[in-house]
């Protein structure tokens, strides 16, 4: 089975972050919460500690089906690790997914150019080459999934969620959570 990694640095948006894993191991989808910090505790933008499951430098992304980044900081742009990591995953065909701030990432790599996005309001200057969709909670195109930011986190789950496990799973999932 593949996995699925969610990136965790200081400052990382809680809800954005422990709802997407959550939603997906619901689904059943294996699910590795990353640091980035070098210390497996990382705080998030509310001052929750979360223990990450694994620390960058262990590596293994290339049997990812999927990276994640949450929002709740602009750190995540600063790690050049991480981009390095996204940039040769995305460039294998990988599938690469960001909410609130974080698509910021993934549009100063190049992977926004000429792709349907969304972020978090007040980032879109960063989607270099973007065709902004920032109404729109969650925005699929091709390979790159964009989510908004934190109140619409289900949403961005229950559609990585569909990606992965098909529409089936989504819905058996939506349902236990009371959502549509």
């Amino acid at each position: 089975m593949k996995t699925v990694f969610l990136f965790l640095i200081t400052g990382f948006e809680e809800i954005e972050a422990l709802a997407t894993v959550d939603v997906l191991r619901r689904a059943g989808v294996e699910v590795r919460t990353v640091s980035l910090t070098g210390e497996r505790t990382v705080t998030g933008s509310h001052g929750i500690p979360v223990t990450a499951d694994m620390l960058f430098e262990e590596g293994g992304f290339d049997r990812a089906e999927l990276l994640v980044i949450p929002g709740g900081t602009t750190a995540y742009d600063g790690h050049e690790g991480l981009k390095r990591e996204l940039r040769a995953f995305y460039d294998a065909g990988g599938r690469v997914a960001a909410i609130c701030a974080s698509p910021m990432v993934l549009g100063g790599l190049g992977i926004l150019r000429g792709r349907r996005a969304t972020c978090y309001p007040g980032f879109e200057k960063y989607l270099d080459g973007a065709v902004l969709e920032t109404e729109r909670p969650v925005v699929v195109d091709g390979n790159v999934v964009t989510g908004r930011g934190p109140g619409l986190t289900l949403d961005f789950a229950l559609t990585l969620v569909e990606l992965l496990a098909g529409r089936q799973q989504r819905d058996r999932v939506a349902a236990q959570l009371l959502v549509g």
